[in-house]
């Protein structure tokens, strides 16, 4: 015996419906959460895509929206939807609309998001391009830095001498980073140690000298102090001991030895510089803003086409120029990195800023 006497519509009234999802609930339930984190309304958010202002929604929610994206067969069976949309979770209900008002608004969330990124990412290029063009020059500047790479050499072939090692004219740069496991026979040093000791002391000399020449030259010792000076020295005995005059030589050196770090301040930078970003970023830009034009000439002459018409053509002039100055600063990297390691372009398993990275 059955009985139909239960009244459907008092139910749905005291209890509520089942939501339909048409999605997979889950991914419905993730899509509620962003929806309610958003500081703008639905309104505002249709509006603004159709429109094309970016400046209304923001980096933050235009970065939430993105995260929204579904699949075409998801989208397919949203659209499909002929029921009341009342009945739809509050996610879907959402998508629903956005899809009948809105052409394609997911690619246009992507146009709008790469818009508000661009100038912080061209930024980040420009300035890797800057530092690796500084660096080079900073390499190719003879100074100090060659002083140093004399000395291991002269260092290298004093200690291989009489073998076919011994009499070597350059040497690969790899090898700056065993001078540290090279130890004297005592242990007391090692050979990088004794290389900038040796440098420091040379230029500390050659201070000294320089100084001393310039004081004679302007004539600023008088008669009295030379006299002074000569009977302080031969009341000393013979003057000034060699140890003495080396350490002075080293006390004058370490300033000058200690301001490498500040003349190759580029070259420290460059070593951290992402190389694979760099040297690809203007192409990967580039077919981004391709994808934008093809976007832009199925929406006709619509608000969100006049908002980003004038952008695409900024952003492509610039690309196309930025491209120029990317490829003169890579071959100037390059010719540098082969100027110190000559071939060393050539390996595939280097990486391309190991010249860097090394010094």
């Amino acid at each position: 015996m059955s009985w139909n006497g239960l009244d459907e519509g008092t139910i749905e009234a005291l209890f509520g419906t089942a939501a339909i999802f048409l999605i997979e609930p889950r991914k419905s339930h993730n899509i509620s959460i962003i929806l309610r984190s958003l500081t703008v309304g639905r309104d505002e958010i249709i509006d603004a895509l159709r429109d094309g202002n970016n400046t209304e929604l923001g980096t933050d929610v235009l970065e939430k929206l993105s995260r929204l994206s579904i699949s075409k067969e998801e989208e397919a069976t949203i659209l499909k939807f002929s029921g009341n949309p009342d009945r739809l979770a509050p996610a879907v209900a959402f998508l629903l609309r956005l899809l009948l008002d809105v052409p394609n608004p997911f690619a246009r969330v992507n146009a709008l998001l790469f818009k508000v990124n661009y100038g912080s990412e061209i930024a980040v290029l420009k300035q890797s391009l800057q530092t690796l063009e500084m660096a080079s020059q900073e390499l190719r500047t003879k100074g100090l830095f060659f002083k140093l790479l004399e000395a291991v050499l002269k260092a290298g072939n004093r200690m291989n001498a009489g073998t076919a090692r011994g009499n070597a004219q350059a040497f690969n740069l790899t090898a700056l980073r065993k001078l540290n496991d090279v130890k004297s026979t005592d242990g007391g040093t090692t050979l990088l140690h004794f290389v900038i000791e040796e440098v420091v002391r040379a230029e500390g000399k050659r201070l000294a000298v320089n100084r001393n020449y310039s004081v004679r030259r302007s004539g600023s010792l008088s008669k009295s102090s030379i006299v002074g000076g000569i009977s302080a020295a031969g009341s000393a005995g013979q003057g000034p001991s060699r140890e003495d005059r080396q350490n002075e030589y080293l006390n004058l050196g370490l300033p000058i030895v200690g301001g490498l770090s500040s003349e190759f301040a580029n070259v420290k930078k460059a070593a951290t510089v992402d190389y694979d970003v760099t040297a690809n970023e203007c192409a990967i830009l580039g077919n981004r803003l391709v994808g934008i034009k093809k976007l832009l000439e199925t929406c006709g002459d619509d608000g969100f086409s006049r908002g980003l018409r004038g952008f695409v053509n900024a952003a492509e002039q610039e690309l196309k120029a930025l491209s120029g100055v990317q490829e003169k600063v890579l071959d100037l990297v390059q010719r540098t990195t082969e100027y110190y390691h000559a071939g060393a372009t050539k390996d595939r398993n280097a990486h391309p800023l190991q010249l860097f990275v090394i010094v």
